[in-house]
């Protein structure tokens, strides 16, 4: 990466270049980057809540005041429809102004407060405060598959600016255009709001070697990432093996399974095999929550259910893929899942008509097969779906025990289904971040009690989420203050609590001020 090199945006649908070129950056210019950021670091976390609010609030109106040439731009280099386009923008300011009103409200920092007692025998009690604090710059890796609700202004850049850490961004190579215009309106809000330079930055790259020399600079503190498995666990794996090891909050696929059970399968065959051909296709099925293993027990309602999901699958026109490389992963896998022994193809949608088409797949297997053949549990990124059917109640909570983590499980059940089967949700809470119930798993609601994380190998760092609030703590540490005067404490330790947050005081929480 000694030498700059220009590439393209590349347009899904007619595999052309699009106009406007992009420098790769170079470890050089990397460097002046990273130590802006951490020039700035000092600064930016000790802005106070209401200015960072503000700021993020700001981030918002600039992504709107972008105006349609954001949207056109994302969808030429996504092919992602504009409508489609339009309603993550507006997931995107939405969550930008969620973390202000999180960072404005304060309490977030989780300050605790143990009081001294100096009459304590025999010894004395000091007095103990503590609260998280920024880690320092954070790096974070764009999506392919949400070009602006998990990228530039995404909730990891979000969570962490919220947090009070800078944050340096490796835009996707699949859309730099639509990173570049995010990119603008973050200039423009730091001049605004008067935050320092080093507050954000875009550095652009179509290798693995930007990337590389990102996660390994050693001024880095974190690392967001969302995409696949491969490239998280490399990234995972080089972030360990620096000198100083930072944490690496990967997300990397789910197959994000579904249970349906027998009572409402009797009872809703159709309905829910309808909803669940939506839910596949959904997207060209380019999204990390898509339903790609699906348990159901053999009977004839569980015929009815093939049925309509074979009828619903086969009028799907296929779509165009995010990018070639998508596309071509997404084909071969198919190719090998056809070719297994016990394993039947049970629906395909339309052909395609371009050559980046991701074409609609409905496979069905034993769940003897399923056990024995792993490869059928990996995530197949596209509109696919692998159905395993079971025998007995027995078999399908082998199969569950036999799951690794992924994101989402999903199970259908009236309420004598969940009395019969009370077992699967004690195991579905080991293996997974959200369990829902009688829906589909696309579709992530942005609030505060949302987790969008899971057991490895869904993710590199189970305790966490990366969508919602609690997303936050991916990038803070707890700090212990003892016997510090009044004037040295942040505001959150204080006596008088000027910022008035909910704190834990001498084992209650309270807002009051210490007398």
């Amino acid at each position: 990466m000694s030498l700059s090199t220009e590439f393209h945006a590349v347009n899904p649908t007619t595999n052309t270049l699009l106009n406007g070129g992009f420098i790769n950056t170079t470890n050089s210019e990397l460097d002046v980057v990273v130590q802006q950021a951490v020039n700035d670091f000092d600064i930016y976390r000790k802005k106070d809540k209401n200015q960072i609010a503000d700021f993020l609030d700001q981030i918002g109106k600039e992504i709107l005041n972008l105006g349609d040439a954001l949207l056109e731009r994302c969808h030429l280099e996504t092919a992602l429809p504009l409508a489609r386009l339009q309603g993550e923008r507006g997931r995107t300011v939405g969550q930008l102004q969620l973390f202000a009103s999180f960072v404005r409200e304060g309490s977030w920092v989780e300050a605790k407060i143990d009081t001294a007692q100096p009459e304590r025998i025999p010894l004395v009690k000091p007095d103990i405060r503590q609260m998280l604090l920024p880690l320092g710059p954070v790096a974070v890796f764009g999506a392919s598959n949400f070009p602006l609700a998990f990228s530039v202004a995404g909730g990891d850049t979000a969570s962490a600016l919220a947090a009070g850490c800078p944050v340096i961004f490796k835009g996707h190579p699949a859309h730099p255009g639509t990173s570049a215009l995010v990119a603008s309106a973050f200039e423009k809000a730091i001049a605004v709001c008067g935050m320092p330079k080093g507050t954000f930055a875009l550095v652009q790259g179509n290798t693995n070697a930007l990337g590389t020399a990102l996660v390994s600079h050693p001024s880095i503190k974190a690392v967001g990432f969302t995409g696949s498995f491969t490239g998280g666990k490399a990234l995972f794996d080089l972030a360990n093996g620096r000198l100083e090891p930072i944490p690496v909050f990967a997300e990397m696929g789910s197959t994000n399974p579904v249970f349906i059970l027998p009572e409402i399968l009797k009872e809703k065959a159709t309905s829910i095999a309808k909803g669940m051909a939506g839910s596949i296709v959904q997207g060209v099925g380019q999204f990390c929550t898509n339903p790609g293993l699906v348990f159901i027990q053999k009977s004839a309602s569980a015929d009815e259910f093939y049925c309509q999901l074979t009828q619903n699958i086969t009028e799907t026109p296929a779509g165009t893929m995010l990018t070639a490389g998508i596309g071509k992963t997404y084909k071969k896998n198919l190719e090998k899942i056809a070719a297994m022994n016990n394993v039947v193809e049970l629906a395909k949608g339309k052909s395609a008509t371009t050559e980046n088409g991701g074409v609609a797949m409905v496979f069905k297997t034993s769940i003897r097969n399923f056990i024995n053949t792993p490869y059928l549990v990996e995530e197949n990124f596209g509109p696919s779906q692998v159905l395993v059917e079971a025998e007995t109640k027995e078999q399908i909570l082998e199969a569950a025990r036999n799951l690794e983590g992924h994101l989402t499980a999903t199970v259908h059940g009236t309420t004598g289904d969940f009395e019969n089967y009370k077992e699967l949700f004690d195991i579905l809470e080991l293996k997974v971040g959200r369990i829902l119930i009688n829906g589909f798993p696309t579709g992530v609601e942005v609030c505060h009690s949302m987790v969008h994380g899971g057991p490895y190998p869904a993710t590199t760092a189970p305790q966490s989420t990366s969508v919602g609030t609690q997303a936050i703590k991916r990038f803070v540490r707890p700090v212990c203050f003892q016997n510090y005067p009044s004037f040295l404490l942040p505001n959150a330790l204080k006596n008088e609590n000027p910022d008035q947050i909910m704190r834990f005081v001498n084992g209650a929480f309270s807002k009051e001020a210490i007398v």
